[in-house]
């Protein structure tokens, strides 16, 4: 009866089997195909998100910030970075698109460029005049009575009552008389004498500013002229007036200034950094921003010697015509320096980092590969910055997304520089994401959640602990010293001291926190143990 039960158990499970792997044969999946689907998305590692250096070969959490680790898949493994410069970095073809990356080339470019400045009409300083009274005296008459009115040369400006001037008349008519009156006289001499007086007294007048035609009327009619009229020297605008009727004046008083605008000069504000540019005889151009459509042709005059403190910049002088007086002073003016340069090695501006220590490109090197390199840079030159050293000319550089390109050179390289730290001294075999850090060498086991310090060798037994308590022990003797009894529950007894037992430590029992003092020197025995859940505070 047992073997028909045998032989029919294998029947059954020979028929089970044979059903299964039929099943699995025709339609189940086919190995091959299973595992190509698995490999789709095959895990290569786990990582720390907050330290990608760290690596694990099972999922868990981070062991220093208890973050979950992240699966690293096949299909998604950063690929190795091209071998060069610190920081070189390699990016997919997805991400290059993603994050809109753009390209320039560094090439030669004709430096030709116009230095934009803001000038100011101003006077021309060889061409202004100060009219002034070489004698005391009082004004009668103004006829230059307004600030910008316009004298010719020789055009009267107003009179003066001078009795020095008057006194200086008088000895002049009074030598025309005495040449007169000795031209009869057999004297030898005298005549000469009456002349010379004559002389010294007509160029007394001439120094005085009286013109010949006065001079004359005083010997023709015979009388001192009582006020004398100044002229203007010049032609010009009267620019300053300190001349009013009745006013006293001296040889230093300033009585008009009169300026010559037919020709002026415009200083130009020019920037520090751009003096070296600016050259005596330079073309300029100059135009008003409230006259479009009209410029002025003019040169640099001379070049001030000091820059202004205040603007940091460069008065540099042009001189140009006037004509129907357009330029006035003290007007604003644009004003554009040209010059030409030799051909320079330039990028586009938006190529270039600068960090205002430093200077860095992103050259492209092919297959997503892209190298940070330090340039020096030069002058900019409209929309390319020029480069002196750091690149070769035709060498393309990234001009878009060159920040994201920066950030992700610079985790790279703080991925590098941490190497093997792994957060630390690795264990010598790890087998998870855990990191142990070597144990002591004789480090006593633990039972429960109390902090011991391990007591000396020779430090005697102590009392057992039952519960909760919570004991301060005294100093402990040397090993001759009496043990302590232990204590068995709620009595009060006191126990008679005890032989010295072997070292011994004591039995815990969970929960309690002892904090052993070190040895102390021998001395008298010890008490006997305190009641159970009594704390004594030594």
């Amino acid at each position: 009866m047992k073997v028909k039960w045998l032989i029919l158990s294998l029947l059954i499970a020979a028929l089970g089997f044979l059903g299964g792997y039929g099943y699995q044969r025709w339609y189940g999946q086919k190995p091959e195909a299973a595992a190509g689907k698995a490999g789709e998305r095959r895990v290569l590692y786990w990582v720390d998100p907050m330290h990608p250096a760290y690596k694990s070969d099972k999922p868990g959490i981070a062991p220093d910030c208890g973050m979950q680790l992240v699966p690293v898949y096949a299909d998604e493994a950063p690929q190795q970075a091209p071998s060069g410069a610190p920081g070189t970095v390699r990016i997919s073809p997805e991400k290059l698109q993603l994050i809109g990356v753009r390209y320039g080339v560094a090439d030669h470019t004709e430096d030709t460029q116009t230095i934009r400045a803001t000038g100011k009409v101003t006077v021309d300083e060889t061409r202004i005049t100060r009219v002034h009274a070489k004698t005391d005296g009082w004004i009668e008459q103004v006829f230059a009575d307004f600030t910008g009115q316009v004298v010719r040369q020789g055009q009267p400006l107003l009179t003066v009552y001078s009795p020095e001037l008057l006194a200086t008349q008088e000895e002049y008519l009074l030598a025309l008389k005495a040449k007169d009156t000795l031209a009869a006289s057999t004297v030898p001499g005298v005549r000469a004498d009456a002349d010379a007086l004559i002389g010294a007294a007509r160029r007394r007048l001439s120094l005085w500013d009286l013109s010949n035609e006065q001079i004359e009327e005083v010997r023709r009619t015979g009388k001192p002229v009582k006020s004398v009229t100044l002229h203007s020297p010049v032609s010009g605008y009267v620019m300053t007036r300190n001349a009013f009727p009745s006013q006293r004046i001296t040889p230093d008083t300033d009585l008009y200034t009169v300026a010559d605008l037919s020709r002026v000069w415009v200083l130009a504000s020019v920037f520090e950094y751009e003096a070296p540019l600016i050259r005596m005889n330079q073309p300029a151009t100059v135009s008003l921003p409230y006259q479009p459509g009209r410029a002025w042709r003019a040169r640099v005059s001379y070049i001030q010697p000091q820059v202004d403190a205040p603007t940091r910049t460069l008065q540099v002088r042009l001189e140009l015509a006037n004509l129907g007086l357009a330029l006035k002073p003290d007007m604003y003016a644009d004003v554009r320096f040209e010059y030409a340069r030799r051909s320079t090695l330039t990028v586009p501006a938006e190529a270039v980092l600068d960090s205002g220590l430093q200077q860095m490109v992103f050259v492209d090197l092919g297959d997503g590969a892209f190298e940070p390199r330090y340039v020096e840079t030069g002058r900019r030159v409209g929309d390319r910055i020029e480069i002196l050293k750091g690149i070769e000319c035709g060498e393309r550089v990234v001009t878009s997304g060159n920040f994201l390109i920066a950030s992700e050179s610079q985790l790279k390289s703080a991925v590098a520089g941490m190497g093997a730290h792994q957060h630390g001294a690795a264990p010598a075999a790890a087998t998870g994401h855990e990191q142990h850090p070597p144990a002591p060498a004789a480090k006593p086991p633990a039972t429960g959640h109390e902090g011991h310090q391990a007591a000396p060798p020779a430090q005697p037994a102590k009392p057992a602990a039952t519960g909760h308590e919570h004991h301060q022990h005294p100093p402990a003797a040397k090993p001759a010293q009496p043990a302590k009894p232990a204590a068995t529950g709620h009595e009060h007894h006191e126990h008679a001291p005890a032989k010295p037992a072997a070292p011994a430590k004591p039995a815990t029992t969970g929960h309690e926190h002892h904090q052993h003092p070190p040895a102390a020197k021998p001395g008298p025995p010890a008490k006997s143990a305190p009641r159970q859940h009594e704390h004594d505070h030594d």
